[in-house]
């Protein structure tokens, strides 16, 4: 796994991606080539060629990446590789069309650009088919095992044998207590701890992820060294767990792992970079929507009876509560009860322009106004009402702990996790909140406005 931006990326993949952005711009190059085919000397001395050639592949590869062409369930799938590839070249050539009509003096030839679109769909999809099958020889495959059967083993078996860009071969685990590693994804158990090494030798082991539920005068510190100094790679699972989800694993965490923890701790640097992009962004974000926001609001007042901007106390920064601004987009007096409840799919409270903000996220806009008093920033947990927050924190371990930061308009749980209906959805959005607050920097914080500017812009996970 390479580390990049305080997140983790499968060495893999990266090397996917490498590949496919030098055969985007070898199949422009070649396309170019074509479209001079007396000189070569010509072709490379297209007025500014190279230039020419980096923004198209630009484009290119950052369709790559909004098609979800690197995610584990599509890579795995060749079928949905070529439809999305054939989605990602169309809907770059419209890009590449606007941009040129805008400024053609960027353009690059419509001949050059069609047959290099050809030969980079082509180049591609064999490219694609090869790296899955290198991926599932099992030349090209980790042997590994399991040390350990603790309650964290399922749960990693399951995501491990869902990311076969990893490059690791699950053969079972060694342990004694088989019951705890049965089901549909379960592992076959080798044999007891006594015997490790001599498993590791008949099944040729080059990787071993500790999975010991209880270490504390259990683990085999000796024996893990012994591995080591034979060339096995040894892992933790648990930060193996971290880097394969992005979420922090709740089964194993315990209270030393925050107060011991070196990430745990939110740095001043951090803290004072937020606040000053906040405070700037916010401002910025104010007077180039404000035309924008009070047409929404004149609109809202047009629609349906009651104020344009909706008003709800939620929990901030140490779990002090605070106004939350929204533009409205249910009708008055929606929760009867007064117990406010997460939307669903076709709410009937939502207004008929409410569904359209919704969708669009244009509702969260007077947000920015919370985020220059300082009570939110851009990227954080998000905010819930005070009623639900005291539920969760006493049904859920460690929830109050996501109060140690602001709240952010995004984050890096709203990014991996649509809405939450259920105690386990909450459970699992904490997960990925914790892994926020321990890897906080102004990397991941850039890494989630991508990640948000692409959900906003494909229309996913609005209600």
């Amino acid at each position: 796994m390479v580390r990049f931006l305080s997140a983790y990326i499968p060495a893999r993949t990266l090397f996917l991606a490498t590949l496919d952005m030098m055969l985007i711009v070898a199949g422009l190059f070649i396309a170019l080539a074509l479209g001079f085919p007396h000189t070569a000397a010509t072709s490379f001395n297209y007025s500014h060629a190279s230039l020419r050639i980096a923004l198209a592949g630009a484009v290119c590869m950052m369709f790559m990446y909004y098609f979800d062409l690197y995610e584990s369930q599509v890579l795995a799938n060749l079928w949905q590789v070529v439809g999305r590839l054939s989605q990602v070249l169309g809907t770059a050539c419209l890009v590449l069309a606007a941009v040129y009509y805008a400024y053609p003096s960027i353009e690059l030839n419509r001949e050059i650009l069609f047959v290099g679109i050809l030969v980079i769909g082509l180049s591609l999809v064999g490219w694609r088919k090869l790296f899955l099958m290198l991926n599932r020889l099992a030349p090209f495959a980790e042997r590994t095992i399991f040390l350990g059967s603790g309650p964290l083993s399922p749960c990693l078996v399951e995501e491990l044998q869902r990311c076969p860009e990893l490059g690791l071969r699950l053969i079972g685990y060694i342990g004694d207590l088989p019951q705890n590693m049965n089901g549909k994804n379960g592992l076959a158990r080798l044999d007891g701890l006594d015997r490790t090494m001599e498993v590791i030798r008949r099944e040729r082991v080059t990787r071993v992820i500790v999975t010991m539920e209880e270490r504390r005068g259990r683990l085999p510190l000796d024996l893990l060294l012994l591995m080591k100094s034979q060339g096995i790679t040894v892992d933790d699972g648990a930060e193996i767990y971290e880097k394969v989800t992005g979420k922090v694993p709740l089964t194993c965490l315990r209270p030393g792992g925050f107060v011991f923890s070196p990430h745990f701790r939110i740095s001043r640097v951090v803290e004072l970079y937020k606040r000053a992009f906040s405070i700037l962004f916010s401002a910025l974000g104010f007077v180039i929507t404000l035309p924008l926001m009070g047409l929404i609001a004149l609109a809202i007042h047009l629609d349906s009876p009651g104020p344009a901007l909706f008003r709800q106390t939620r929990i901030g920064k140490l779990g002090r509560p605070f106004v939350l601004f929204k533009f409205r987009s249910m009708r008055i007096n929606a929760d009867e009860d007064g117990i406010p409840r997460p939307v669903q799919e076709n709410d009937h409270r939502l207004t008929r322009l409410g569904r359209w903000l919704r969708k669009t996220r244009l509702d969260e806009l007077p947000q920015l106004y919370n985020i220059l008093r300082g009570e939110m920033c851009f990227v954080g947990p998000r905010p819930f009402v005070p009623q639900q927050e005291e539920e969760l924190a006493k049904q859920i371990p460690f929830y109050g702990y996501r109060w140690a930061v602001k709240p952010g308009a995004t984050g890096w749980a709203q990014v991996h996790r649509a809405y939450c209906a259920t105690l386990e959805d909450n459970e699992e959005k904490l997960a990925f909140d914790l892994f926020y607050i321990k890897n906080m920097s102004i990397g991941l914080d850039f890494l989630v406005i991508f990640q948000t500017l692409k959900i906003l812009l494909l229309g996913r996970g609005a209600r």
